[in-house]
């Protein structure tokens, strides 16, 4: 299944992709989370119970409130309180930290909800590679252009199809 896990049962794409926790890495992200919505109070809990068993009680969560338009400073999840705060400046708009008392911090990019599953499969990934060195905002730029050219390449093949 590649460098990384992918976790959450049920039917669907997978929503969480994450490197096994093996100590520290080079890695500027550690996996990646695709969240169904910009809600983050109703997010948290579904990713906590895929991430608590793997790395530990999640306590903490920072983001970039330039995504999240509702940013609560408390969640509760699973018999247990996750205390969120928002940065502008400091958090990088396209990734979540989260916190653990026992086993460290994660950086996880955050792919846009709207994401199709096809687009989504790329950053998420890269997100996941254990020796990558691109922030979320670089992924997220990069994912983007990819999507850019690969509709550019689908609409030049039906317009020859067209033609012809």
């Amino acid at each position: 299944m590649g460098p990384f896990r992918r976790h959450e049962r049920g039917r669907g794409p997978r929503r969480t992709g994450v490197r096994a926790p093996t100590g520290p890495a080079p890695a500027l992200l550690d996996g990646a989370r695709w969240p169904r919505s910009r809600d983050l109070g109703a997010e948290l809990p579904s990713l906590t119970a895929v991430l608590d068993p793997l790395w530990g009680r999640i306590t903490r969560v920072t983001v970039n409130s330039t995504h999240w338009p509702v940013v609560p400073r408390r969640v509760s999840v699973a018999g247990h309180v996750v205390k969120v705060g928002w940065f502008l400046a400091e958090r990088d708009p396209h990734e979540l930290l989260l916190l653990s008392y026992r086993m460290g911090h994660w950086n996880l990019l955050v792919v846009p909800p709207q994401t199709t599953p096809v687009s989504a499969a790329w950053p998420m990934a890269a997100a996941s590679d254990p020796l990558g060195t691109s922030t979320a905002s670089r992924l997220t730029e990069e994912a983007a252009r990819l999507r850019t050219v690969s509709e550019t390449d689908r609409a030049g093949v039906s317009d020859r199809t067209s033609a012809a």
